[in-house]
């Protein structure tokens, strides 16, 4: 008896704690589309209004028709969508190709590599802005959205190879080698085969991509020059002025820009939890 209630208190602390930690997560993101359809004056007061007295959609016709710095704010999403897209696409493939590589290939130089991969992941971004300026500029990709992809490709690349790696090790060699009797290629045998065993992982690393380069701020901003290349995180700075800070127009703007990020992941969660799975049990 006393083993029974001992063991519902615990699991009655374990789900409050669960709660508590649910609600510090979910909380800003809740404060945020509740500001975005408040008044001015419940913003700036300083009583706490947990939900909107006298909703308006204000500031939400405010950025679809006013625009910001000039341009409509598609065009900052549709930057966004580009960048991110095409960060996910080319990330995928250069980091699935190089972690099948360091997994089935013994070649020279494979230990240093994964030591440079993990020296990569722990310097700051920022430490590498004026280098990766500078390579960009000097291939001619200054102020083009192909140029601020690669650099988020270079960003997250590491992070996917290292990950990816542990999922191609995962699949046993005997399932390729039998492809192989059978007389498919390596192309079909890395296609029809590897390729997918290794999809929920691929997934995995892609939402990370694509977080990543969706909140990308600094390249962004140094690496375009026209406002039409501007990306939403470069947007949102325009809404801070030297006579004030608009915030309903900076959360409904927030708002707007979370919806994909969640629409992407509701599409992918699925995988995303089994590539996670899959990753950390080898064999």
């Amino acid at each position: 008896m006393k083993h029974t209630t001992r063991r519902r208190v615990g699991s009655i602390a374990l789900n409050g704690a669960a709660i508590v930690v649910l609600l510090f997560a979910v909380f800003p993101v809740y404060w945020m589309v509740a500001t975005a359809f408040k008044p001015n004056n419940e913003i700036f007061t300083t009583d706490f209004i947990l939900f909107p007295r006298d909703p308006t959609l204000e500031h939400v016709t405010k950025i679809f028709t006013d625009g910001v710095a000039g341009n409509s704010i598609w065009v900052y999403m549709g930057n966004s969508v580009v960048v991110a897209l095409g960060t996910v696409l080319i990330g995928a493939v250069f980091s699935l190709l190089a972690a099948t590589a360091v997994s089935r290939f013994k070649f020279k130089g494979r230990a240093p590599f994964m030591i440079v991969l993990l020296i990569f992941q722990m310097v700051p971004a920022e430490a590498l802005l004026i280098s990766l300026f500078l390579m960009i500029r000097g291939v001619g990709l200054y102020d083009q959205l192909l140029g601020l992809v690669v650099v988020n490709v270079a960003l997250t690349l590491p992070f996917g190879i290292m990950m990816l790696r542990n999922f191609v090790a995962a699949v046993p060699k005997e399932l390729e080698e039998a492809a192989w009797i059978d007389g498919a290629s390596r192309f079909t045998t890395f296609w029809k085969v590897l390729f997918p065993l290794v999809a929920p992982g691929l997934v995995a690393t892609s939402i990370f991509s694509f977080i990543t380069a969706w909140n990308e701020l600094i390249f962004a901003l140094i690496l375009m020059r026209d406002s039409t290349g501007y990306t939403m995180p470069v947007a949102l700075r325009f809404f801070f002025g030297q006579r004030g800070t608009d915030w309903g127009a900076i959360m409904a703007s927030s708002t707007l820009m979370t919806i994909p990020v969640i629409v992407f992941f509701l599409l992918v969660q699925r995988r995303m939890v089994s590539g996670l799975v899959a990753g950390a049990v080898k064999g």
